[in-house]
C-alpha cells in the first residue's frame, strides 16, 4: 500500500496532485514541518522532528513516501516513481521519455525552484519594501533563461513530453507556481501561463490546492 507522509503546504503538494490524477488507492499522513509548530515537542501529531517520523525518514524532511518495502525521500523522485509505476500514460512510455521526464524535474529543480521560491517568499515576507523589491528583482532575472526555455518548447508544444499530460508537467508547474505572483515575470511568458492555467484547471490539482489553502498557514 503506498502511503505518503506530508502536508500540501510543502513539496508533498507535488506526489498529492499526481496521486490525484492517478487515482490509486493510499494513505496520507499529514505530517507537518516542526517549525510550523509553537512546541513541537508538545505537539501530539507526528511532524518532521518526532521520533515516530524520523524512523520512517531519518533526513526529517517531506515528502516521504513508503510502497511495500520502497522508501523514498525526494518529491521528484516520488513522482517519477508513481508515474511510471501506476501512472499509465502520466509516466514514460519509452526510455527516451524517462529521461525526457527526469530532465525536465532536474531543470525544475535546479534552475526554477530555488529563485521561484525567492520570490514568493520575499513577497509573502517583506512585501512592498525596498529590501524585498530587490530580492524579488533579483531572483526574477535568475528565472529569465529558464522561463526562456519552457517558453520556447511551449510555443509549440502542448505540454513538456510526448505532447500529452505527464508527471513532466507536474512537476515543472509546481517549482513555477512559486514565481507566480510576480505578474510582470509571468507576463513576459505567455505561453509558460498559458500552460500554467490550463494545468492548475484540472480537477487534481483544484482538489489538491484546495486541501493545501485548508491547513494552516
Amino acid at each position: 500500500m503506498i502511503t505518503l507522509y506530508g502536508v500540501a503546504r510543502s513539496r508533498a503538494s507535488r506526489p498529492l496532485w499526481l496521486l490525484g490524477e492517478i487515482g490509486a488507492d493510499y494513505v496520507h499522513v499529514p505530517v507537518i514541518q516542526a517549525y510550523r509548530l509553537a512546541d513541537p515537542d508538545a505537539a501530539a501529531e507526528m511532524h518532521t522532528a518526532s521520533q515516530a517520523y524520523l524512523a520512517i525518514n531519518p533526513q526529517g524532511q517531506i515528502p516521504c513516501l513508503t510502497d511495500g518495502d520502497l522508501t523514498l525521500t525526494e518529491s521528484m523522485a516520488i513522482t517519477l516513481y508513481l508515474a511510471t509505476e501506476y501512472g499509465g500514460d502520466l509516466g514514460p512510455r519509452t526510455a527516451a521519455e524517462a529521461a525526457l521526464m527526469a530532465q525536465w524535474a532536474l531543470h525544475a529543480t535546479s534552475a526554477v525552484e530555488v529563485p521561484a521560491l525567492e520570490i514568493m517568499l520575499a513577497q509573502r515576507d517583506a512585501g512592498s519594501t525596498s529590501a524585498g523589491a530587490a530580492t524579488v528583482a533579483v531572483a526574477a532575472e535568475k528565472l529569465v533563461r529558464p522561463f526562456q526555455r519552457l517558453e520556447g518548447h511551449l510555443a509549440q508544444h502542448p505540454y513538456l513530453v510526448g505532447d500529452r499530460f505527464t508527471v513532466a508537467d507536474i512537476n515543472t508547474a509546481e517549482c513555477v507556481r512559486y514565481a507566480q505572483g510576480h505578474d510582470a515575470l509571468m507576463a513576459r511568458f505567455p505561453a509558460l501561463s498559458a500552460w500554467m492555467k490550463t494545468l492548475q484547471a484540472r480537477p487534481a490539482f483544484v482538489q489538491m490546492f484546495a486541501q493545501r489553502n485548508a491547513e494552516p498557514a
